[in-house]
């Protein structure tokens, strides 16, 4: 079988990104955004999700941490979308509910190529690792509409931010890696395709 795999080279005046994503992996990573929160979390998302995942990103830390992880996540998401080709014989659908000390996070994903966010993060404070909250929901909007994604996160309770962020990303990792996996030779859809 071809491996589900990709190389994504990405560079604007705000950010210069290369990537490569391996679906069926091991879950190891290489992520070296500039900004150290944010490597945390895409390790996390890596392992959970079984990916090999390698990022370089050199972007204008010095204005903040917004375009670097808006162009990462539009980067993972194309890499998600060309490694899953056809999407032929994937599960499609995968969810996930993980806990972290206080914090409780929910994510739905479907792969129909229609893109869809639901983020729901009335609980997440303002500040996460230094940054406005908002920078997640950026990463996670970029990431689902460059590769089709219907994806609802909802930030169920908690307190603590990096505990709320972190519990987020390791239930992305383990609803994508539920929903990419392969089950049988066809589409999973009545309508006999996948956009």
């Amino acid at each position: 079988m071809k491996p589900r795999a990709a190389r994504i080279e990405r560079q604007t005046g705000e950010t210069n990104i290369t990537m490569e994503l391996c679906l069926d992996g091991t879950g190891a990573s290489s992520i070296k955004t500039g900004v150290g929160f944010a490597d945390h979390m895409l390790t996390l998302i890596a392992f959970w999700a079984g990916w090999d995942l390698t990022v370089v990103c050199e972007g204008d830390i010095e204005v903040d941490a917004h375009h670097s992880l808006e162009d990462v996540g539009l980067c993972i998401g194309e890499a998600l979308r060309d490694s899953l080709g056809g999407k032929k014989g994937i599960k499609r659908i995968g969810n996930a509910r993980v806990p972290m000390d206080e914090a409780l996070t929910e994510v739905d994903i479907d792969i129909s190529g229609r893109a869809y966010l639901v983020y729901e993060d009335d609980v997440v404070p303002a500040l996460v690792a230094g940054e406005e909250k908002d920078l997640w929901r950026e990463f996670f909007k970029s990431l689902a509409f460059r590769a089709g994604l219907n994806l609802h996160m909802r930030y169920l309770y908690g307190r603590n931010a990096h505990h709320l962020v972190e519990s987020a990303c390791k239930a992305f990792g383990l609803a994508i890696r539920e929903a990419a996996t392969l089950t049988g030779d066809g589409v999973q859809s009545t309508k006999g395709r996948l956009d």
